[in-house]
């Protein structure tokens, strides 16, 4: 239920990364760990011309931000990670 609801909540929202041909650099890790600190859900697209597989992509910067990947839809990905200084996605009513 709580990805039911994050899901709803991303079909709503822009992207504000991209990996591109160099993969996911600390530059990209860093650009995402700030965005989930200030939105708490950020979703992203992988490039053409990018290289890794999506899954991998999602799997490393899910690692590198102690984030959970929401879910990944053909080259998008969406990613939630509760902000430690000002919450504001209650997830905690939608159970487990």
């Amino acid at each position: 239920k709580q990805r039911a609801y994050l899901r709803s909540l991303a079909s709503k929202i822009d992207s504000v990364f991209q990996v591109g041909k160099n993969g996911v650099t600390p530059e990209v890790v860093k650009s995402v760990d700030e965005a989930l600190e200030k939105r708490e859900l950020v979703k992203g697209t992988a490039l053409n011309n990018c290289l890794l597989d999506i899954n991998d992509i999602a799997e490393m910067i899910s690692e590198r931000t102690q984030s959970e990947t929401v879910q990944i839809i053909g080259k998008k990905i969406v990613f939630f990670r509760q902000s430690k200084k000002n919450p504001a996605i209650d997830i905690s009513k939608y159970g487990k």
